[in-house]
């Protein structure tokens, strides 16, 4: 897989994600849905032609009682360093340009070809076989900054792009300046909408940023990252397995952190 250098930003939006508070409630996968417009899926049995920007999986030991374990592990857009999905597009319909380092999808551009979901070392690019269609009354729920997406073109999560937007512009009115956003003035859906607070999100090259100290952490580890793609997305564990599971090269852990 090529890649790309990695590119340095001022400001780095990404998250921290425990998975040791994570209950699997699934309440940032709907809120993720309903923010971004992500319309019903005709048949939802297919899991082929699913379309989730954010997936919460289920993990297991892998041991028999009283030993079992499980851990839920939600699964967003990495938003990767090196962004192996954009060093293939033939269009340009994704980059990793602006300050934050958040990779875009620009949706009229895309021709459909998915060699950036090939390219994607975490199935977090998906295709849009079908047209949005919202049952009667609920199209009133759409999210008016978004826009709708037509059949033929690839998504992806971006950390709700337009509430970066939305938080520069409130900076501008209050005469703050845009670039130097406070933390918790940006918030993705899925970290606004966690009953557990397992999601915690802020700029990761800040030293007062909860994101930044969590990042830092030794219970902290990022999905394959033996690949280098340099996810902005961190996880934490106590469980030596879970950690193991992020990275299956990586030598098996015989105790949990403390």
């Amino acid at each position: 897989m090529s890649m790309i250098a990695l590119k340095e930003f001022k400001i780095r939006w990404g998250m921290a994600i425990d998975v040791d508070k994570c209950t699997g409630c699934g309440a940032c996968m709907v809120a993720c849905q309903a923010e971004n417009n992500i319309a019903p899926v005709s048949d939802a049995s297919d899991k082929r032609r699913a379309l989730n920007w954010l997936v919460v999986y289920e993990l297991s030991n892998g041991k028999a009682f009283p030993d079992h374990d499980l851990a839920y592990l939600p699964r967003p857009c990495q938003q990767c360093g090196t962004y192996p999905c954009a060093s293939v597009c033939p269009v340009t319909a994704t980059d990793k340009n602006e300050e934050g380092g958040i990779v875009s999808q620009i949706h009229p551009r895309c021709i459909g070809c998915r060699y950036c979901m090939a390219a994607c070392p975490y199935h977090a690019r998906y295709f849009n076989w079908q047209d949005p269609v919202w049952p009667r009354g609920l199209e009133k729920t759409i999210t008016p900054d978004v826009s709708v997406r037509p059949r033929g073109v690839v998504e992806k999560c971006s950390f709700c792009h337009h509430r970066f937007m939305w938080a520069k512009d409130l900076a501008r009115l209050e005469n703050r300046e845009p670039g130097r956003l406070r933390e918790g003035d940006y918030l993705p859906a899925c970290a606004e909408s966690c009953p557990s607070g397992a999601i915690v999100f802020g700029d990761l090259h800040n030293p007062t940023h909860r994101v930044h100290q969590l990042a830092g952490s030794e219970r902290a580890f990022r999905l394959l990252e033996r690949l280098g793609t340099e996810p902005q997305v961190y996880y934490l564990s106590r469980r030596a397995w879970v950690r193991r599971q992020g990275d299956n090269y990586l030598p098996d852990e015989k105790k949990p952190l403390p």
